[in-house]
């Protein structure tokens, strides 16, 4: 069996005292792509933020390669997991090389320069993202889907082989989104993932974990978990689905005004 990177056990996190997501519990696999899928409002952010910590949890564990992830220094876990939201927006002017330079910031002390290691790291990551010509563009003025590739070039650079992406394609059109999943395909890392669209899930996921109300209420493979009846019962709305002939992954189609009232 594969080495278990990721091991979420019973957690939960309530904002105030409205609870968000409970008992969740989880494993990732080295070398898998796993989705965490469900309604908007499902919870799967808040799942996320509590392992990359940018919240922390109510109750709860999260080992992370047999540690406790919460008794790491942030410094340590940023150079084990990298990430990479949704929101792609920065509140001031970076160049894009200046961008994907903060991701070696985990391995430098406060007052480290940039060494030719770190250049030629920089330069490896923007090379591998295809973003190399736009080193010295504006970040602010890229499109979204550039914005996405310098964010992971980010990460390239950070040189982790853990990433959790938080939809990272929610506002982009289906080239960007496949463009963005098939690049971190072949990075070959380890990653969890919260994916707004089914289709895109069942493309790319290993294995899904589909949240409701807060709550884990079906996880295996996509082909397990994608059926109408478990889509009708997690969203509300009826579907077909069938193995695609050019792709050989489940295809989800749905059908118009078919849903709970």
């Amino acid at each position: 069996m594969a080495e278990t990177r990721l091991h979420v056990e019973n957690l939960a996190f309530s904002y105030n005292d409205k609870r968000a997501i409970s008992d969740i519990s989880l494993e990732v696999h080295k070398g898998e792509f796993v989705g965490i899928i469900g309604p908007n409002g499902s919870g799967k952010s808040t799942v996320l933020k509590n392992l990359y910590r940018a919240l922390m949890p109510d109750a709860g564990g999260v080992l992370f390669d047999g540690k406790n992830l919460f008794a790491m220094s942030h410094r340590e876990a940023a150079r084990k997991i990298g990430v990479v939201g949704q929101e792609n927006d920065v509140p001031f002017d970076f160049l894009v090389d200046e961008i994907v330079a903060m991701g070696r910031g985990p391995h430098k002390k406060l007052f480290d320069i940039d060494t030719k290691e770190d250049a030629a790291i920089i330069h490896h990551a923007l090379e591998h993202t295809g973003m190399q010509d736009m080193a010295k563009r504006n970040y602010r003025r890229l499109s979204g889907g550039e914005k996405q590739r310098v964010l992971i070039a980010r990460v390239i650079a950070q040189e982790t082989d853990f990433l959790i992406l938080d939809e990272p394609t929610n506002h982009l059109d289906i080239s960007y989104q496949l463009q963005i999943f098939d690049f971190v395909r072949r990075l070959g890392v380890t990653v969890l993932s919260a994916i707004h669209d089914l289709n895109m899930a069942a493309l790319y996921c290993d294995r899904v974990y589909a949240l409701k109300n807060g709550r884990l209420v079906l996880s295996g493979k996509p082909e397990d978990v994608f059926t109408p009846q478990s889509i009708y019962e997690i969203y509300g709305v009826r579907c077909e689905t069938a193995r695609h002939p050019a792709t050989g992954k489940i295809s989800i189609t749905y059908i118009p005004g078919q849903f709970k009232g």
